[in-house]
C-alpha cells in the first residue's frame, strides 16, 4: 500500500470526543463514527497552504470548490448537477434539522428504525412529530417495509421522510429497485425526502453501486434534499464542511429560508480540505476501502465465533451493527464497557439489544478491541 493505515496515532490527549470520554480509563473506544486514520496527504498539504495564506476571514465557497463538487458527482454517481443547486452547510446534522424546520409547523415526518440517532431527535427539536417505521429483517440485511412506509406516508400530517443511504447503522446499500419503490410512494403521497448520503464513498462490496435517490427521476428530484460531505470518507468531520443538493428552486429557497439567522458560514479550512479530497483523494480512498474490507473480515470471523452474537454482511461504511439479543445479557453496551470496550448503544438508534462498532481504525487497535469483545462474551473478566 502506498498509504499508511497501520500506524496508531495516540488521540487520548487530543481533542477527540471519542477518546476523551474515557480518558484515564482502560477502555478502547469504538463508538463515534470518525476514523483513527490520518487524512489523505493531499488534504494535509492543502491545509498547510491555506494556513500559509494567513488570513481567515468570512468565506464564500469559491467557483473552483463548487466545480470540484459538481465534477465529483458526475464522476462518482453519474449525476449532472448545476452549481446553483448546492447549499453549503457546516455539517450534515445541521442539514437534517433544517429539513425538519422547513416543513409546516404541525407536520409529521417518518423514518425507519434502527437509524442514526439525530434522525430520531431532529423532528422533536422543531416540535414536529416522528413516525417510526421498523425495517424488516432479512437473511442478507434489513429491507424497507414498503407497506408500512405507505401507511406512514398516507397519514394526513406526514410531510417528510428522513432516509439514510447507505444506511447507518447497518451498512446497507439500498438497491435501485428499493429506491424506485420509495420514490413512487413519496410522489404519490406528496412527501418530501431528506436523503443522508454521507457514507456514499465507503461502499465495501464492489458488486454494489450507490444510487442517489434524486437521480431516479425529475419527479423525485424536485422533492428531495440530498445531504453529502467528504467528512466520513476522508476523515474530515472536525473541519465543518458539508452541502445539500436541491435541484428544485422553490424547495431550495424554502431550505435556505429555514437556515437564515441560524446557520453560519462553513469553515475556510473545511473548504480547502473538501476541494483537495475530491480532487486528489481517490487513490487514498481506494486503499482505505481495501483496508476496511480486511478489517470487516477480521471482525466477522470474530463475531462468528461468539455464541448469541451476529452481524449482517456490511455493504458500506466502517460500522458494524452487532445483534446481541440472543446472548443472554440484558445490557450488552454496559457489559462491554465493563470489559473495557466502548461501543454505541443500540437503544439510541431505536433498537435495544444491539451495539454499533466502528472498525475504521488500525488493525492493531481493532485486534485489541476484538480481544475484549471475545472475553466479554466468553465470560472472561480480564482484558
Amino acid at each position: 500500500m502506498a498509504f499508511d493505515f497501520d500506524t496508531v496515532i495516540d488521540r487520548r490527549d487530543s481533542d477527540s470526543s471519542k477518546w476523551a470520554a474515557y480518558d484515564g480509563h482502560d477502555v478502547i473506544p469504538m463508538p463515534v463514527a470518525d476514523m483513527d486514520f490520518v487524512s489523505p496527504p493531499a488534504v494535509l498539504q492543502a491545509l498547510r497552504e491555506r494556513i500559509d495564506h494567513g488570513i481567515f476571514g468570512y468565506p464564500d465557497p469559491t467557483e473552483s470548490l463548487q466545480n470540484t463538487v459538481v465534477t465529483m458527482l458526475q464522476r462518482d454517481h453519474d449525476w449532472t448537477v448545476d452549481p446553483s443547486w448546492l447549499v453549503w452547510l457546516p455539517g450534515l446534522v445541521v442539514g437534517l434539522n433544517l429539513f425538519t424546520r422547513m416543513l409546516p409547523e404541525n407536520a409529521a415526518q417518518a423514518t425507519v428504525t434502527p437509524i442514526y440517532p439525530p434522525f430520531l431527535v431532529a423532528p422533536a427539536n422543531t416540535g414536529r412529530r416522528l413516525i417510526k417505521v421498523p425495517l424488516r429483517p432479512a437473511a442478507e440485511n434489513y429491507q424497507m417495509d414498503m407497506a408500512a412506509l405507505e401507511a406512514a406516508f398516507a397519514q394526513p400530517d406526514c410531510h417528510g421522510f428522513l432516509l439514510s443511504n447507505p444506511h447507518n447503522p447497518s451498512g446497507r446499500v439500498y438497491t435501485r429497485d428499493e429506491l424506485d419503490a420509495l420514490a413512487v410512494l413519496a410522489i404519490k403521497h406528496d412527501v418530501l425526502v431528506c436523503s443522508d448520503e454521507i457514507h456514499c464513498g465507503l461502499i465495501l462490496d464492489d458488486s454494489l453501486r450507490h444510487v442517489p435517490l434524486a437521480t431516479l427521476s425529475p419527479a423525485i428530484a424536485e422533492r428531495t434534499v440530498t445531504l453529502m460531505a467528504p467528512s466520513k470518507t476522508f476523515n474530515l468531520a472536525g473541519l465543518q464542511c458539508a452541502f445539500a443538493i436541491i435541484p428544485d428552486a422553490k424547495l431550495r429557497l424554502r431550505y435556505q429560508r429555514a437556515a437564515r439567522g441560524i446557520v453560519t458560514e462553513i469553515s475556510v479550512m473545511g473548504m480547502a480540505a473538501c476541494e483537495a479530497a475530491y480532487t486528489h483523494g481517490e487513490s487514498w480512498r481506494i486503499e482505505l476501502i481495501a483496508y476496511l474490507r480486511q478489517n470487516e473480515e477480521a471482525l466477522q470471523q470474530c463475531v462468528a465465533s461468539l455464541p448469541g452474537i451476529s452481524c449482517h454482511t456490511i455493504e458500506a461504511t466502517y460500522l458494524a451493527w452487532l445483534d446481541c439479543r440472543q446472548c443472554g445479557i440484558t445490557n450488552p453496551h454496559q457489559h462491554l464497557l465493563d470489559h473495557g470496550l466502548a461501543l454505541s448503544d443500540g437503544r439510541h438508534f431505536g433498537d435495544p439489544g444491539f451495539v454499533r462498532l466502528n472498525f475504521g481504525c488500525p488493525r492493531s487497535t481493532l485486534e485489541a478491541g476484538l480481544k475484549r469483545l471475545r472475553h466479554a462474551f466468553e465470560g472472561n473478566t480480564t482484558a
